[in-house]
């Protein structure tokens, strides 16, 4: 069973100002989107899961998040993985076996057990550019 939608709204006050800064991280990303009325850009954090060309997400609060839908009306979004910005295509919805199939054991014994997520989308590469290192 995914998360209930009104997590959410605490996750988007609190939670994802601190998950934005693991974005690189890992299967941590920060995925940037364009709002669908607003023409506002977003950016939410995620774990990703790459596989070739593909980028394979798993959808803990269900398929009805806002994002997703901009991601649907707009057909296409960026996303800072490790070193690198990708350019990704319109997502396509995979069947949990599939989806879990791509995530790696560690995630996938959090998404199967308890987390209980069925729902999982892919999104293709369509450009990859390596992002320069930041001064500190």
């Amino acid at each position: 069973m995914p998360i209930p939608l009104a997590v959410t709204k605490f996750n988007k006050r609190y939670l994802n100002r601190v998950m934005i800064r693991l974005a690189g991280k890992g299967w941590f990303v920060d995925l940037e989107h364009v709002g669908r009325r607003s023409g506002t850009v977003y950016h939410v954090p995620l774990m990703a899961f790459r596989d070739g060309d593909t980028m394979t997400i798993a959808l803990i609060y269900g398929p009805e998040v806002d994002w997703l839908k901009n991601l649907r009306a707009a057909g296409r979004c960026r996303m800072r993985y490790r070193d690198s910005l990708l350019e990704l295509g319109a997502p396509r919805v995979l069947a949990a076996e599939v989806g879990l199939s791509r995530t790696p054991a560690p995630a996938r014994a959090i998404l199967a057990g308890p987390g209980n997520v069925r729902d999982f989308i892919e999104l293709p590469v369509l450009s990859e550019r390596v992002r320069p290192a930041r001064r500190r």
